[in-house]
């Protein structure tokens, strides 16, 4: 592109790294037109994600081969359309779109997340980005955020369920959202902090990296902080939360064991809490919490998520037969069994208490699987491919 013409004959060869990111800023800053040309680049692929049904578009580095990259229904594939792209013009769309302090921060960390407001024909649009370096030049993702808030029912959420998760029925206890990057976790969170939001009169503290849906204050007060412009992380942020009069407390991601130990302690002081990790059911999300501490911790740690869970959801998005994706998933409700089985080392036979809960909402992802298969959304094939659990899943689809 002409545009780029001047910035290509200002890069020596070979440069890299940062350095490479100061050359192209000082061109940016030169002209604040051609900056803003640059910026609309951006503007114009991503505000095309929603005709477009994506999920996610990706550019810049060398393993794009020049190429911008979207995943639709969970298919990532270039698009052609938008011809050929050199790294001193991924670098410098990239660049445009990054705050000073952003700047700062993937310059020392070699990876910066931040959220991203776009306004287009009177509509707003969010999304979430990453920047990061790879083999020493610029590459991004940005995910675009469901502006669509779905409810407990049109995701599946059985109503035993759906009672647990609303501070109008059950006041406290630890609430588990838990999947792959690109499972849906965000969706499903946003889904029970909304439910919340309409029908109760309290006080919500959302702890996220970045900020994903802003959720207007309806009955509750809602206060979003990101980690970084408003708190320095996740643990902080849920310790300053406990002085901020709140019912209930949202943690985007438990990341370490001291962020988990401090959501552990905010649930055992009697407050509702919600939070995410990236494990693909609820059996190991259990065991990946205890495993986080020391040996001589873990007894601890088991009695006191013994004490505070009480609804694990775990969750995928599975390719159907017309080629979308639909949510498939399990969901562990804690009661007096489950809680012996979290003490006494016994996390095992969990399963065979969600494949006979029915009652009490739960059922396993296989069950989940299977239903789908039965109303012909998804294939045996896939549902053997997306279990957790194949040689049941294999017995499950023969009895079809």
């Amino acid at each position: 592109m002409e545009l780029y013409d001047s910035l290509k004959e200002r890069l020596p060869a070979g440069l890299t790294g940062p350095d490479y990111c100061h050359v192209v800023e000082k061109w940016l800053d030169a002209d604040a037109d051609r900056a803003l040309e640059v910026r609309n680049t951006l503007s114009k692929w991503i505000l095309s994600m929603k005709e477009l049904m994506a999920s996610d578009i990706d550019f810049g580095a060398p393993g794009s081969m020049n190429k911008v990259w979207y995943r639709i229904f969970g298919v990532k594939k270039a698009w052609d359309e938008y011809g050929t792209l050199e790294t001193h013009e991924s670098t410098a769309i990239i660049l445009s779109w990054l705050s000073s302090s952003n700047r700062q921060a993937l310059y020392m960390n070699r990876s910066v997340d931040f959220s991203l407001d776009l306004s287009h024909e009177r509509a707003s649009s969010r999304f979430r980005g990453t920047v990061y370096f790879e083999r020493g030049h610029l590459s991004c993702n940005f995910r675009r955020i469901n502006d669509t808030l779905y409810t407990l029912e049109g995701l599946g959420i059985p109503k035993p369920v759906a009672d647990k998760l609303n501070l109008k029925h059950q006041k406290s206890g630890l609430v588990l959202v838990t999947g792959i990057t690109g499972s849906g976790k965000s969706t499903t969170l946003d889904a029970i902090i909304d439910i919340n939001n309409r029908e109760n009169e309290a006080h919500i503290v959302i702890i996220g990296h970045p900020i994903e849906h802003i959720h207007k204050s309806k009955l509750c007060l809602v206060r979003h902080r990101e980690v970084g412009p408003d708190v320095r992380s996740f643990e902080a942020g849920a310790i300053e939360a406990l002085r901020q009069d709140p019912d209930i407390i949202v943690v985007g991601e438990m990341r370490d064991p001291r962020t988990i130990a401090t959501v552990l302690e905010i649930t055992d002081s009697g407050h509702k809490a919600f939070t995410t990790l990236h494990t693909s059911s609820a059996i190991d999300s259990l065991h990946r919490i205890v495993a986080e501490f020391p040996a001589d911790e873990q007894e601890r740690i088991r009695n006191r998520l013994a004490d505070v869970l009480t609804v694990s959801i775990s969750q995928k998005l599975v390719p159907t037969i017309d080629k979308k994706l639909v949510l498939a998933k399990e969901i562990l409700v804690v009661d007096s069994s489950v809680q012996a089985a979290i003490r006494n080392k016994n996390i095992g036979e969990i399963y065979q208490m969600m494949v006979e809960g029915r009652k009490q909402g739960m059922f396993t992802l296989e069950q989940d699987l299977l239903e789908l298969t039965r109303k012909r959304k998804i294939t045996p094939n896939t549902a053997v491919n997306y279990s957790n659990n194949k040689i049941r899943m294999i017995q499950l689809v023969n009895t079809l």
